[in-house]
């Protein structure tokens, strides 16, 4: 029997997964679609697909698809991702899920509704340093987790500045969709996925706004963001995501989760995209500072789509997983834009 057959439509974020796509044996990489007629091109050739397409509506009509990934901007996520569901696929979409609550929870609907896969590709899930912190998690040695601390900070990376990222239009918002996305999901993972209740957040543009005056760039959002989240369980969590930050090192991703009877660390390495894990308390009558050996390699995410479709597996990133961090995004956004506490 043919394993499922995968089409990529956006070859920007989306180059890995046509990659992984052509290379797994379980797969086959159908079709690619892209605006930009260069990269396909340039992509069926390297990577042996045989049919592009400019116009997704148009590689809908024409395939029978098993796997789409959209990789597209934050405001094409909603639509693109529903014609697909529609047009038979299941769906593996880019974070964040959509460019708010009401969008995710339709896409959602939809996926319900045609009973495929819905998977948002909140990537630090697959990472090993996560898999092997949630084991310890899930295993009681942390305890009840009651306060977390989770962030990505960049001193000055606004991505591709002048472009879609910095208009909320089509973004959304600025660092804490983009960046703050992957670890509020990382940690509430890690929590086991609680319900937001209250969140009091606030925004900054601070450099943004002065960087993309001097060089005539479009910029509308927040460089930076803070928020403090309570949860149904009674935890709390502080979020931090930025931009551009007057910070110590370039960049900077942390999740630490504080139990009754250990804490967790999970962080990138230097300031690059590996991750190292941590694990902090007392052993005995000694309090103890352990780094967590041989983690396993990071799982790539289409491949583990791939194996959701074509093997059953349970999903590792579901729908509501999505919307859940959807609902706090949200809430921080607009407890910022009323400068109080709201409620989720």
């Amino acid at each position: 029997m043919a394993g499922p057959k995968v089409a990529v439509v956006g070859l920007g974020m989306g180059r890995g997964h046509a990659r992984a796509a052509a290379e797994n044996s379980k797969a086959e990489l159908a079709a690619l679609c892209d605006v930009d007629e260069g990269k396909l091109e340039r992509y069926r050739t390297e990577l042996e697909c045989p049919k592009v397409y400019t116009d997704y509506k148009a590689m809908l009509d024409a395939e029978e698809l098993d796997i789409i990934s959209v990789s597209l901007p934050n405001y094409l996520h909603k639509p693109v991702t529903i014609d697909a569901l529609r047009a038979g696929a299941h769906v593996i979409c880019e974070k964040p899920m959509a460019m708010n609550t009401a969008e995710a929870e339709e896409m959602k609907q939809v996926a319900e509704e045609t009973g495929k896969h819905l998977m948002i590709n909140l990537s630090y899930r697959f990472t090993g340093a996560a898999k092997v912190l949630k084991r310890i998690v899930d295993a009681g040695t942390v305890g009840p987790v009651y306060f977390v601390r989770t962030g990505w900070n960049r001193a000055r990376g606004i991505p591709k500045f002048g472009g879609w990222f910095a208009q909320k239009k089509l973004s959304g918002g600025g660092p804490l969709i983009d960046l703050g996305v992957h670890r509020i999901d990382l940690a509430l993972m890690l929590m086991g996925d609680p319900k937001p209740v209250t969140i009091s957040a606030s925004t900054y543009d601070h450099i943004g706004t002065r960087l993309a005056k001097e060089q005539n760039k479009p910029f509308d959002v927040e460089d930076l963001a803070t928020a403090f989240i309570r949860f149904d369980s009674g935890a709390t969590m502080h979020v931090e995501a930025s931009w551009a930050l007057n910070t110590e090192r370039a960049e900077e991703m942390f999740t630490y989760l504080y139990g009754t009877k250990a804490g967790l660390c999970h962080r990138n390495t230097g300031e690059g995209y590996d991750f190292e894990a941590y694990i902090f308390g007392e052993w005995g009558d000694t309090y103890v500072t352990s780094q967590i050996k041989d983690l396993p390699e990071r799982e790539n995410s289409m491949d583990h789509f791939i194996d959701v479709v074509a093997d059953g597996v349970e999903p590792l990133v579901t729908a509501e997983n999505g919307v859940n961090v959807m609902r706090i995004l949200d809430g921080a956004y607009e407890s910022a834009r009323l400068g109080r506490e709201i409620e989720v």
